[in-house]
């Protein structure tokens, strides 16, 4: 307890209501949800920020994860395009600027990286209404067979959801399917926030929360691990995200499934959501990157990661981020899409060299990773 003790001292604290909370995470005490409704609604950042620092160098020391990875979207023609107002990838089939790739074309894209070897392909892409459950097998299995060794982490929730539905099959049918051609993970896109009212608002018809879950506690009974998010910076309150966390750590209580946390700040360029609230041009500001990271680690204390996505945040936030209680930063990426749609103004990919560089800036140890956090490469 002295040490605890010792360790608040430490701390500066200007938000009173925030120091029960730090007391209850310093003596190792699992926080509740009102507790995680604290942590988002304090303007005491650093505070914040300290406390998840501590917390993930207990975990994970100095070091930082990142992957030589490359991200591939083999369509964005969507069924949902209508309804998931935040959205500025999507196109319906005859839009403007709508594709679908072939074998031949994903394979092409995959040849791209330049700076280092891929060890990681991370897929995800529209929900297409014609496409079949062979395509994605298909494109799993010929990137394993071109890139013997290299992970394949692909397909959100959601997509796993409407494949089902198109094969008329279950998602654990899918899943293995998947999982029997080549599938290393999955990526944790389409959990936006699980609240009823949020996603009535900028998500209807896609997936329910309850169902995301749903296909994520399967795909852990199979053995297949994935990441787990929350898409911030829109309608949700604190109270939403911190509903959100709590179901994300109460499955993983369950299943032990998810490898990292990743916070995704929402975009307004370019979409129905930005454009009827008047936010185009109006990101997420850093502050609420850096708390939703902090908190993130200090709510999901059964995760193992958090990551950075620093084509949503910028270097610089994402840099920063690794002092809030951070340990992975995403990787190379290559050609990124999705949030270049919206506005995103990053570059497409980072070197490999530059990510080393970005988290040696930061006083960290580079370590790169496979898809399943397995250390390939150290800079001690």
């Amino acid at each position: 307890m002295a040490t605890a003790v010792r360790e608040l001292a430490d701390i500066r604290i200007t938000d009173g209501t925030l120091r029960p909370v730090a007391e209850k995470l310093l003596a190792g005490e699992r926080l509740g949800g009102e507790e995680a409704v604290t942590l988002f609604e304090s303007h005491d950042l650093l505070a914040i920020g300290a406390l998840a620092d501590l917390k993930n160098r207990e975990r994970n020391g100095d070091r930082v994860f990142f992957a030589s990875n490359q991200h591939i979207n083999p369509t964005n023609v969507c069924v949902l395009r209508k309804t998931c107002v935040f959205c500025s990838f999507a196109r319906t089939p005859k839009e403007e600027g709508a594709y679908t790739r072939t074998l031949d074309e994903v394979l092409e894209e995959a040849s791209r990286a330049k700076s280092a070897p891929t060890r990681e392909f991370h897929i995800v892409g529209g929900l297409h209404p014609t496409l079949r459950l062979s395509y994605y097998t298909g494109i799993i299995r010929a990137l394993r067979e071109a890139y013997p060794g290299v992970h394949v982490k692909a397909l959100t929730a959601v997509e796993v959801a409407h494949l089902a539905r198109i094969e008329r099959a279950t998602v654990r049918d899918v899943l293995l399917a998947l999982r029997e051609a080549g599938l290393t993970t999955m990526p944790g896109g389409g959990a936006e926030v699980f609240g009823a009212g949020v996603r009535a608002t900028i998500a209807d018809r896609k997936l329910a929360g309850e169902e995301w879950l749903a296909v994520h506690r399967e795909a852990h009974a199979l053995g297949i691990q994935s990441n787990c998010t929350m898409l911030y910076g829109h309608v949700e309150t604190a109270r939403d995200r911190a509903e959100h966390l709590m179901a994300l750590r109460e499955l993983q209580d369950e299943t032990g499934g998810f490898l990292t946390y990743v916070p995704l700040a929402y975009h307004p360029d370019n979409n129905e959501l930005g454009e009827q609230m008047g936010w185009q041009g109006r990101e997420t500001m850093g502050v609420d990157d850096l708390k939703n990271i902090a908190a993130g680690r200090l709510v999901l204390d059964n995760v193992p990661h958090v990551k950075t996505h620093w084509p949503m945040v910028s270097q610089f936030v994402s840099q920063v981020a690794l002092d809030f209680g951070c340990d992975d930063v995403e990787g190379t990426v290559v050609h990124e899409r999705v949030y270049h749609e919206a506005g995103a103004r990053t570059p497409m990919e980072l070197a490999y060299d530059e990510i080393v560089a970005l988290i040696r800036g930061a006083g960290k140890t580079p370590v790169e990773r496979d898809s399943l956090y397995q250390p390939v490469r150290s800079f001690d």
